[in-house]
């Protein structure tokens, strides 16, 4: 939005971190069936930016909102709105290190030539994320409070609060809220993610909805990353049908073409059951040494998993320490489809900057002096942690870590003892959605035309 341009960084000072002999399993075991977005992790476990700067990724694909505004048809801005929901999951896939979890008081601000956003760390219990980004076609803002829970195989990271999107050309606002997010193998295994339910966008200004589906892998793993739904209109009659993976893209084709494609899928389906039928005569040799190798124990396993986790809300997994591969090719292909977005590919040595994307990448890098661009004193970027992690210097981190926790309780314990309420926000305030009715936090305004800022010695 008007500010200076330089040449980004496209890696990190360092390769991560491996884990070494640091265990997961023996951090969780303590804690099943809790909420663990308080519990303090071995900085192994990390990767090397706060929470706030991974909000901010949501941000990658920002083209899609000035695509959405510009568009005439409201099936197309919400195809396009639509799409960039999905697209902030995309950076997600791989990503199994955990953000640092922000400070009190901590701020992230990013401008680009086509948004800016700035976000605030908003209350510590419960930890809330706020955010607020704009540019001249939309405004997009909300609030997350992550609520993680460990249920044994797996962890649940469930991004509780609502997103929404306003495009001043049309008066449109939309709203939804992110899907649950699941890490298996925690035991053993090598960890992997998928996104889980289903994330309903709202057009509140003409009824317009797109109710997405995103898929679990199962024990086939034939939905892998799938993400499936339609756009209706207010009166519930179907208008395009949108699919993809949140890993890769999303499209959309006509209802027409959906209905006659899945109708000759189905068909297909159909016929190649028919024709593998066979008697139990003729059942393969290592098929019958399979069936008669099954214990009572084995069924029960297989029913425990049909129902999910120990909590009954996980989706069905794949046998243990596995990761799934995606092997259908339904939804892919639809006749007359158009490519709504794609992610943009890694580099290459991405999996030895924690597979970041290369927006993650340049999220810590601080403006050369050249440029003028004044950062607030609260910034992320400031964080002797995060700076010394990306740097590969881990013990110094995991000391500075530990360093900036035990101040933050200590001056929560002096405004305890003052009988000082907790320090409210400075960018944002608390106050009630007028169209969800939910609690939110919105932006006050003034960081943007702020010439001096009020340092908070929070680093």
């Amino acid at each position: 939005m008007g500010s200076a341009v330089w040449q980004h960084r496209d890696r990190l000072p360092s390769v991560a971190i491996p884990y070494g002999d640091a265990s997961l399993w023996s951090v969780l075991k303590q804690v099943i069936g809790k909420e663990l977005s308080k519990i303090t992790m071995p900085i192994q476990f990390n990767e090397p930016l706060s929470f706030l700067q991974r909000l901010t990724e949501c941000m990658e694909y920002s083209y899609l909102l000035h695509k959405a505004s510009e568009a005439v048809d409201p099936v197309e801005r919400m195809q396009y709105v639509a799409s960039f929901a999905v697209s902030g999951l995309a950076s997600n896939w791989l990503r199994l290190g955990k953000p640092f979890n922000p400070l009190l008081g901590e701020t992230y601000q990013e401008e680009q030539q086509d948004f800016r956003i700035i976000c605030e760390q908003v209350s510590h219990h419960p930890p809330v994320s706020a955010f607020h980004a704009d540019s001249p076609d939309f405004r997009f803002y909300g609030a997350i409070d992550p609520k993680i829970k460990f249920w044994g195989k797996s962890v649940e990271i469930q991004p509780k609060g609502v997103f929404t999107i306003e495009l001043p050309k049309w008066n449109e606002t939309y709203t939804w809220s992110n899907v649950s997010c699941y890490v298996h193998n925690i035991i053993v295994g090598k960890l992997w993610m998928e996104q889980y339910g289903t994330m309903e966008i709202v057009n509140h200004s003409n009824g317009y909805r797109c109710e997405l589906n995103f898929k679990p892998a199962g024990w086939y793993c034939k939905d892998l990353h799938r993400v499936e739904g339609f756009v209706l209109d207010s009166s519930k009659a179907r208008k395009t049908f949108m699919y993809g993976k949140w890993t890769d893209n999303m499209k959309t084709t006509d209802v027409k073409s959906y209905d006659e494609y899945s109708t000759s899928t189905s068909n297909r389906a159909i016929s190649r059951r028919e024709s593998a039928k066979e008697s139990v005569t003729h059942t393969p040799r290592k098929m019958l040494a399979k069936l008669n190798s099954l214990t009572i124990g084995s069924f029960k396993h297989s029913t425990d998993e049909a129902n999910g986790s120990d909590d009954g809300h996980c989706p069905l997994e794949p046998p243990d320490g596995e990761i799934p591969k995606s092997s259908s090719t339904i939804s892919l292909e639809i006749p007359n489809s158009t490519t709504l977005w794609e992610a943009d590919p890694r580099p290459p040595y991405s999996p030895e900057c924690y597979h970041f994307t290369l927006f993650a990448m340049a999220l810590n890098e601080l403006p050369p002096p050249e440029t003028g661009i004044k950062v607030c004193p609260t910034d992320s970027r400031f964080r002797p942690d995060i700076r010394l992690m990306e740097e590969g210097q881990i013990e110094r981190a995991a000391q500075e870590k530990t360093r900036l926790e035990e101040k933050q309780r200590e001056s929560r314990k002096a405004r305890r003892s003052r009988k000082e309420k907790e320090e409210k926000a400075r960018w944002f305030k608390l106050g009630v959605h007028p169209l969800t009715k939910q609690e939110s936090w919105f932006y006050c305004g003034g960081f943007w035309e702020t010439k001096e800022y009020q340092a908070l010695n929070i680093f």
